[in-house]
């Protein structure tokens, strides 16, 4: 069982930054990939950003790349999400995952683990 905890959402202008922090605990940590997860009223929960926990090799969805940066902290079991740049459109709710599972780190059903989610509101 892993447990994740986020912080950091809230309410920012477009053009502004935020960082977005989770942090994990829990026997079975760390897992294979933690990640970014983002939902819009309306829409279905799409994939932001994911890290291989061991390695730190990550990955950005094309909508977010060069604007956001995912990045860990192993001392204190956290990943963090730095959004700059932001947009209108970035406007969700973000969700923290963890996953002991290979194969899927892209795509919301490949994670066992999801945080509250912590809600991002850009103004234009």
């Amino acid at each position: 069982q892993v447990q994740l905890v986020e912080s950091g959402g809230g309410l920012v202008q477009a053009g502004g930054s935020l960082r977005l922090s989770c942090t994990a605990s829990g026997r079975t940590f760390p897992g294979y990939a933690m990640g970014w997860f983002r939902q819009a009223p309306g829409k279905e929960r799409e994939f932001v950003a994911t890290i291989h926990w061991s390695s730190g090799t990550t990955f950005h969805a094309d909508s977010v790349k060069g604007r956001f940066t995912i990045s860990r902290d192993n001392a204190n079991n956290t990943v963090y999400l730095q959004m700059n740049s932001l947009k209108s459109e970035d406007t969700a709710v973000y969700y923290c995952a963890a996953t002991r599972r290979s194969g899927a780190i892209m795509a919301p059903f490949g994670y066992d683990y999801w945080g509250q989610g912590t809600q991002v509101t850009v103004s234009s």
